[in-house]
């Protein structure tokens, strides 16, 4: 008796860690097309780092009281040689890491960009992956605030060039360390005279990192929050001057910004400017994009110091707002699409397919799906459901005729000619198909 098979369980992929599919693939092409035509308008030249570091670069890099470090990051140990590594939740310290261990700055400062997959252990939810995809900018050895301005500038043209509109921009200074601590003592006295109101997340961060509690989301902490010391009351001359001349470049360039004395970003290695560009259309997760300047990160990573500033960009709530905005392009079809019948055919048809590949055409040629030969009538309609610009049919006749026959498949005049299909000889073949495309 022969033993029934038992159904193989379907595996499905990791919530919160989602598959781009073919006909999502044209929207997030056209995202990467506008940000490497902005990106490399302003000079910046593009860094790959690897998915897998050393988990002390982001606890040492990021802040060991941080929700990312805290809460969200994939660690693990390696099995081979007993390293803690962690998936990489975010790229700013992974690109200084780089810088500093390949020595990139050696002959001057550097404007760099990367794109790729991030990681966090999160609730999923609209805007919010546990792998997701960012766009960042890391502008190395600058210190002044016009590198602050350019790289804000240059995601006001990103959101430009996009066709996005709605998006705010909200700015603070966190000063330097020596101005923080000050207002960090004045933040905990404050705090501790009401720490009845207090929750548990902001008693727990009360004294290890009270400054992100005046992040706090909870609607019972918003009056409390607003009524504590500001950061900006506690900058000395040299940090208003920063800011003011910030504010000032923006200003000039009609960049409208408000400042916000309660951002503080989720990261510790911030200085200075912080920023973040924000929607209300995207529910609780409004920020958009976040950055500012981190002059102190390279020293905490084993480097000389070295400023800097940068942002990043989360792209799925970008491509949200494209989606919204119906701002998402149609995916084009090809050029030609390759109908054959018959052995002889198939092989003159894969000859033809090359020639035009050669000629920079875009060609699809048809291929059986369950191994037997289609009929004319059901290429022609793959044909037509490709997007193609024009069907060639080869056939018993045309290739004893040393010819194919070209159709029309779209709405193209000839010029001299409204007929949309033409027997042309292979010969001929090439010359035809450039005329007819540019006079269409």
């Amino acid at each position: 008796m022969i033993e029934q098979s038992k159904k193989v369980e379907k595996l499905t992929g990791i919530k919160g860690m989602n598959d781009i599919l073919p006909q999502d693939a044209a929207l997030w092409e056209f995202f990467e097309s506008t940000a490497k035509a902005v990106l490399s308008a302003y000079g910046y030249r593009n860094i790959r780092t690897p998915i897998v570091e050393q988990t002390q670069l982001f606890t040492r890099g990021i802040g060991e009281v941080t929700d990312i470090v805290e809460k969200e990051m994939y660690s693990f140990v390696d099995a081979l040689n007993g390293e803690c590594l962690t998936l990489r939740p975010e790229n700013t310290a992974a690109v200084v890491r780089a810088t500093i261990e390949h020595s990139l700055l050696y002959d001057g400062p550097k404007r760099l960009w990367y794109n790729g997959p991030m990681f966090r252990h999160e609730r999923p939810q609209r805007g919010r992956y546990r792998q997701f995809h960012q766009l960042g900018v890391e502008a190395l050895g600058f210190a002044g605030p016009d590198a602050d301005a350019e790289i804000i500038l240059l995601s006001q043209r990103l959101w430009d060039e996009l066709g996005l509109t709605g998006i705010r921009l909200e700015l603070n200074s966190l000063g330097q360390p020596a101005e923080r601590a000050e207002h960090r003592q004045a933040l905990i006295a404050y705090l501790e005279q009401h720490r009845e109101l207090l929750d548990d997340e902001a008693k727990r961060r009360l004294y290890a990192n009270p400054l992100r509690v005046l992040d706090t989301k909870q609607p019972a902490l918003q009056e409390l929050v607003q009524q504590a010391p500001k950061l900006m009351d506690f900058l000395g001359g040299a940090s208003l001057a920063h800011f003011d001349a910030l504010s000032q470049l923006l200003k000039a360039n009609n960049i409208p910004f408000t400042l916000n004395p309660r951002l503080v970003r989720g990261l510790d290695y911030y200085n200075l400017t912080v920023f973040e560009w924000v929607t209300d259309r995207l529910g609780a997760q409004g920020t958009v994009a976040g950055g500012g300047r981190y002059d102190l990160l390279f020293e905490q990573l084993g480097g000389k110091p070295v400023p800097a500033c940068g942002w990043a960009v989360g792209i799925e709530r970008v491509l949200e707002l494209l989606k919204e905005d119906q701002l998402t392009p149609q995916p084009q079809g090809c050029d030609i699409y390759l109908v054959h019948q018959g052995d002889a055919a198939r092989t003159q048809a894969f000859i033809i397919a090359e020639r035009l590949r050669d000629a920079s055409f875009e060609v699809i040629l048809h291929c059986s799906a369950n191994g037997a030969p289609a009929n004319f009538k059901t290429q022609m309609k793959r044909a037509d459901a490709s997007g193609a610009q024009y069907a060639i049919i080869i056939g018993e006749d045309e290739v004893a005729q040393g010819s194919v026959t070209v159709k029309a498949l779209r709405k193209i005049h000839e010029a001299g000619s409204d007929a949309t299909q033409h027997s042309i000889s292979n010969e001929r073949l090439l010359d035809y198909l450039i005329d007819a495309m540019v006079a269409a």
